[in-house]
């Protein structure tokens, strides 16, 4: 009788807001992630504490143990040196509330995930995936820190590959807890649904995106942003003067600030084509908020794009420049998922 009980319609809607809620914080995480990475506060805490590192420092003596280690990075000594106290407690307070973040998706996620497992309210074929996302989250959290130690000794900086699958990693589950609450949410609706599946368009898609995010987050980790405030040409030029090869095409492609941001910039039109195509699918399978979402996520983080650039990195539009990206990654998913459904 419980076993029936649980296995009604609305245990899935049930699971499937909880996944949405999970996304939303997991989208204020990279909001936030991107304030941190463009005030460059992000190494400004040298120590992986996951549980006592919640609690920020409380006293003056704690505030000023926090600076000392800060100081000892190459980042202060080079590029910070003589800051105040309490310049460093504003890029602290960055730093601290993107981890704080972290821990709380941590705790959003797993609570009720065994709430629900216990009263077997889970249905047939999801607590593996469940279970994959939560773990993927906590890889996500020795990521970051993977990522902030690259900073800690030679560099000046995190190193922008780093920083780049940690975005990236982000996105994806991001979009995986959108997927799976879609799949839930079809579930509820008929019993008989079954989870959609990633069709070969979609996958050519998400794949120009792919690219295209990776771009972005090199252009960030680079700073590569700011080689040009002009649009479209790049300081009066189609392809950049300044182009250093390094030897490697994938060392230039990756590494070299005025190709990347030039890639970035041209093969936004590459990812928003397919993009726009996998808008039009979505319609033709019934799914016309979703390709409302895609278009207008997309259109909306063009113009941010080249005002981004134009403004010469102002913080506010490029803050909103990586939150729209993200929100792009949610409608993708969703459109996506729209031309994977299975007809009955």
């Amino acid at each position: 009788m419980i076993s029936t009980a649980f296995s009604r319609p609305a245990r899935p809607v049930a699971i499937a807001r909880w996944l949405l809620i999970v996304a939303f914080l997991v989208f204020c995480m990279v909001v936030v992630g991107g304030i941190t990475r463009l005030t460059e506060s992000g190494l400004s805490i040298t120590q992986w504490k996951p549980i006592t590192g919640a609690i920020p420092p409380l006293t003056h003596d704690q505030w000023m143990e926090a600076f000392r280690l800060y100081q000892q990075i190459p980042e202060y000594q080079q590029l910070r040196r003589g800051m105040t106290l309490s310049d460093f407690q504003f890029i602290f307070f960055w730093e601290w509330m993107h981890r704080l973040l972290g821990r709380l998706i941590g705790v959003v996620f797993a609570l009720p995930l065994v709430w629900f497992a216990w009263k077997r309210a889970i249905p047939a074929g999801y607590g593996p995936r469940l279970v994959a996302l939560l773990a993927l989250g906590g890889l996500q959290g020795a990521i970051g820190w993977w990522m902030v130690k690259s900073g800690l000794s030679v560099r000046t900086d995190v190193s922008h590959y780093r920083l780049a699958v940690h975005l990236l990693t982000a996105l994806f589950i991001m979009g995986g807890l959108i997927w799976t609450a879609l799949d839930l949410l079809a579930l509820a609706r008929s019993p008989a649904a079954r989870p959609a599946v990633l069709r070969p368009f979609a996958i050519g898609a998400l794949l120009a995106l792919f690219v295209q995010l990776m771009l972005g987050a090199f252009t960030a980790g680079l700073d590569a942003g700011y080689v040009s405030s002009t649009w479209p040409l790049m300081n009066d030029h189609l392809v950049p003067e300044g182009i250093n090869w390094m030897g490697s095409l994938w060392a230039t492609v990756s590494s070299d600030p005025y190709l990347v941001h030039f890639l970035h910039r041209w093969w936004a039109w590459v990812a928003a084509v397919a993009l726009f195509l996998l808008a039009r699918r979505a319609k033709r399978a019934g799914r016309r908020s979703a390709s409302i979402a895609i278009q207008a996520a997309l259109g909306t983080q063009i113009v941010l794009g080249i005002a981004t650039v134009i403004s010469g990195i102002a913080l506010p539009l490029a803050v909103l420049h990586q939150a729209v990206g993200a929100l792009v990654v949610a409608a993708a998913a969703w459109g996506a998922h729209a031309i994977g459904v299975k007809s009955r």
